[in-house]
């Protein structure tokens, strides 16, 4: 399958580079000394914490706060990832190559998006190692961690189709980083945005923006509640970039 030599490919191209390499080990570390520190905060709390009834547990108090720094830290990292993928084809001039090889737009987008998603499942698990090892002194609710983990990977998926969708745009990764981080921001706060003008702006318009935030549907799965409709909202969301990504892959090609 074409698909799965595209994204082996692209996958073996990132760890060939220190970019890679530097990204795992700067967000590794910024993540376990926020770890850390939650779980000396923790630490602090817990007698008082004994005394109340029906108080947050070590998953709500260390393991949701990991996951809401987690996805702020690859908010700004991802970019940096995806920047290359079409971008640089452009700049070295293989874009032709693949043009002509025996491949859709469609399964050089997807290869691309797979391989990036194998190195960023790679950065996940190693986050999710960390509140794992608490299981090692005591126990977790797994049902908690398992939707953050959930919600953590659609977002990740999100951002990923974001980044491959803005390499397409230009020639230069730089840009297509910057631009990457940029819409990104703006879909992180467009639930601000929406909260912030209810009662000033539409009823609707309000709503709508609340309901575009990437934050909005990650939030319920960070608490560990399920809903289906967050599913479908980062399914559409994926599919949504990475269509808009095969569009203009396509009309590169017609003019080459």
């Amino acid at each position: 399958m074409m698909v799965f030599t595209i994204a082996a490919r692209e996958l073996r191209s990132l760890f060939l580079s220190p970019l890679a390499w530097s990204i795992m080990a700067v967000v590794e570390f910024i993540l376990a000394y926020l770890y850390l520190a939650q779980i000396e905060t923790f630490m602090q709390i817990q007698p008082r914490l004994a005394g109340l009834e029906g108080a947050p547990g070590v998953t709500g108090l260390v393991i949701a706060p990991l996951f809401g720094s987690a996805a702020i830290v690859l908010l700004l990292v991802v970019p940096l990832v995806t920047m290359r993928l079409i971008s640089e084809e452009r700049r070295a001039q293989t874009i032709s190559l693949l043009f002509s090889a025996p491949v859709s737009m469609s399964e050089i987008i997807v290869g691309k998006y797979l391989g990036i998603m194998a190195f960023l499942l790679l950065v996940l698990a190693m986050i999710a190692v960390m509140p794992l090892a608490l299981l090692l002194g005591g126990s977790i609710d797994m049902g908690m961690f398992l939707s953050g983990l959930l919600g953590l990977t659609l977002l990740l998926a999100s951002f990923a189709a974001v980044g491959l969708f803005m390499s397409t745009l230009t020639v230069q990764p730089a840009i297509a980083a910057v631009g990457s981080f940029g819409m990104l921001l703006l879909l992180w706060v467009l639930d601000w945005a929406g909260n912030a003008g209810a009662g000033v702006m539409d009823e609707n318009i309000s709503s709508i923006l609340t309901y575009l935030s990437l934050l909005r549907h990650y939030e319920p799965l960070l608490k560990g509640v399920f809903d289906s409709a967050d599913m479908i909202y980062y399914l559409l969301f994926i599919v949504f970039f990475l269509g808009l990504s095969v569009r203009r892959l396509d009309a590169d090609r017609l003019q080459h």
